[in-house]
């Protein structure tokens, strides 16, 4: 009885630190996510010259995590998850506040570099705790609830300081978020005690002389995956629907003769998503966590996409296309969840801290490399066609790979 108490125990703790840090990267995440609805507006009262800046500003915090990865990653050898996460919440308290009080697109852009430092921090961290405190019991359900929660915090900045900017400025949101975020070094300092990725996972990289080219090789298609899922849906369809949506049906849609904007529609949409994560990406991670295992989920949720996200592309009377579009966003969630539990369960052969850090620059790179290439397609004649059923061909393809992946693995198993 007192094993099985202290097993349930253990689980109780190793769910409130997954909860803890989840909550404290939705804290920090409000005021970059406020930015994207209120930057495009207000640029004039941060003190730029011209809204090209604002597109440089909302992008740099993305490139700047490229080479800072691998650094964040060395540094997490070094030190505790608990230490490099308390750092991370301290720079998000700076650059929120900083949104505030700084004037002129220098200033704005030393913050936004600051950001990405940050979210380097956080992200890394993020899924190694994930990865260590949900290594022994449902992992995918750990990581679908981390992803759902962390995410509040987009859906809260953009629908709150969407709201309250007009009202109350840039400077006293940006001022009231970055103390929001300092709730996270009270989160962290009472409840997080983390396992540290420590002895157990960080040094079995260490002693079997992982790199990160064998990491990248061993695992090519977890980290080519993890690319090209974030290529499509973090990179082209977020930063393409509102596009989309103009070319489909110009500044202005009806849906059942009601008028509505189609930067308030894509608003909305992508606010849904956010709203359904906490409770479906925890449901698909508890789902993959069962005797079929996350792969056939994983297939299932590719074809799905292969499905969906080519009919976006085509002008179906308004409803029936936002319906299409919220199965897309569907897949979406199962695929970010999916694809993250499976990184979890491979990260601790080469130690979670070390294989996130390279499975973070490929998200990274393919999230930014995603609107440089779609805006590109957008270009040519058909190019709304050509980008998203090229994106429905690589869904096809990844899911043949996994397809071709788990029969190798039966006939191993048969060896």
């Amino acid at each position: 009885m007192k094993k099985v108490a202290a097993i349930h125990t253990e689980k109780n703790k190793d769910k409130r630190n997954i909860i803890i840090i989840a909550l404290v990267t939705a804290c920090c995440l409000l005021g970059d996510s406020m930015l994207y609805i209120a930057l495009p507006i207000y640029w004039r009262e941060a003190g730029l010259d011209g809204v090209w800046q604002v597109g440089i500003l909302l992008a740099v915090n993305r490139f700047v995590r490229l080479p800072l990865n691998p650094f964040v990653g060395w540094i997490y050898e070094k030190i505790s998850l608990k230490t490099g996460l308390v750092f991370a919440v301290i720079l998000s308290v700076i650059t929120t506040a900083g949104y505030g009080l700084a004037t002129g697109f220098l200033a704005w852009l030393v913050l936004r570099c600051l950001w990405g430092l940050a979210w380097s921090f956080l992200r890394i961290g993020g899924l190694s705790t994930v990865a260590v405190h949900g290594k022994n019991h449902r992992q995918g359900e750990a990581m679908g609830l981390y992803n759902g929660l962390y995410r509040l915090g987009s859906l809260m900045g953009m629908l709150v300081g969407g709201v309250l900017t007009p009202f109350l400025g840039l400077t006293w949101v940006s001022l009231s978020f970055g103390l929001i975020s300092g709730i996270g070094m009270i989160l962290l300092g009472i409840f997080f005690q983390s396992k540290a990725p420590s002895s157990s996972s960080r040094s079995e990289g260490r002693k079997k002389n992982i790199l990160g080219l064998d990491i990248l090789k061993n695992h090519a298609l977890i980290m080519s995956s993890g690319f090209f899922i974030t290529f499509i849906i973090q990179g082209v369809f977020t930063a393409t629907l509102s596009s989309l949506i103009i070319y489909h049906y110009g500044e202005d849609v009806e849906i059942l003769n009601v008028v509505i904007a189609a930067s308030a529609l894509s608003g909305v949409l992508q606010a849904l998503r956010w709203s359904w994560e906490p409770f479906l990406a925890t449901r698909v991670g508890f789902w993959s966590d069962g005797s079929k295992g996350r792969k056939p989920f994983l297939i299932g949720s590719l074809l799905a996409g292969g499905v969906s996200f080519p009919l976006l592309a085509f002008p179906f009377a308004p409803l029936i296309w936002i319906l299409i579009t919220i199965s897309a966003m569907l897949t979406s969630t199962a695929l970010t969840t999916l694809m993250d539990a499976i990184a979890a369960d491979h990260s601790h052969k080469a130690g979670a801290v070390r294989f996130f850090t390279y499975y973070t620059v490929v998200q990274d790179t393919g999230a930014a490399c995603g609107p440089f290439v779609g805006y590109l397609l957008l270009s040519f004649t058909f190019g709304y066609e050509m980008l998203y059923i090229g994106c429905a061909m690589l869904l096809v393809i990844l899911a043949v790979s996994w397809r071709i992946q788990i029969k190798k693995e039966k006939q191993k198993s048969f060896v």
